[in-house]
């Protein structure tokens, strides 16, 4: 894949949540979403955290270790979209940035690329979005690219994210499912 299009993906991934997060509706904030450890509130809180993460990590060179406990708890404030907005423009940005695909970043689980980074969090971004439509009942339909770009990311590793506990087993789809519903049955969603 090239970093063009990894860097096309991560846009696309990071405002199909965007168009999620500023259709949630005041009462829906507290609603359960298919994360079920989740409400619409502690997903969007999750997504913007990780988005935080991007710049130290990508911009600063730091390890998980050096930016610690920076972006526990529930980070979005009294203005949730405002608090989602400023991380996703942060992340795209240190993405973004001359050489930030090439860089070596450090992660919890060891160091790995730029772009091998970024076209994780895409992944994250677009699921996510997709369990965040669920939740509210927005349109669930992902970017045909972004489906197919999240699915090849996916499914070399798909078998040890279910084994790691952090996601259901995967869900059986048929074999002429598309991307959409492919990708989500690898990460335990039923569609």
């Amino acid at each position: 894949m090239s970093r063009n299009e990894t860097l096309r993906r991560h846009a696309e991934a990071l405002d199909f949540f965007t168009q999620r997060v500023h259709a949630v509706r005041p009462d829906q904030w507290d609603a359960a979403t298919p994360c079920t450890e989740w409400s619409v509130r502690q997903l969007v809180n999750h997504l913007t955290v990780e988005q935080l993460w991007v710049p130290p990590i990508v911009t600063d060179g730091a390890t998980p270790a050096e930016v610690g406990d920076r972006f526990d708890g529930d980070l979005l404030g009294d203005d949730p979209v405002a608090a989602w907005d400023r991380a996703a423009a942060g992340a795209l940005a240190a993405f973004s940035a001359a050489g930030a695909l090439q860089r070596e970043v450090h992660l919890s689980f060891g160091d790995v690329t730029g772009e091998a980074y970024c076209a994780q969090m895409t992944t994250d971004a677009a699921v996510h979005g997709w369990d965040l439509a669920r939740a509210i009942g927005a349109d669930e339909r992902m970017p045909g690219e972004l489906a197919e770009f999240s699915l090849r990311e996916t499914t070399p590793y798909a078998a040890d994210l279910a084994a790691s506990g952090m996601f259901a087993p995967a869900v059986p789809t048929a074999p002429d499912a598309d991307a959409q519903t492919r990708l989500l049955g690898l990460l335990g969603r039923k569609v």
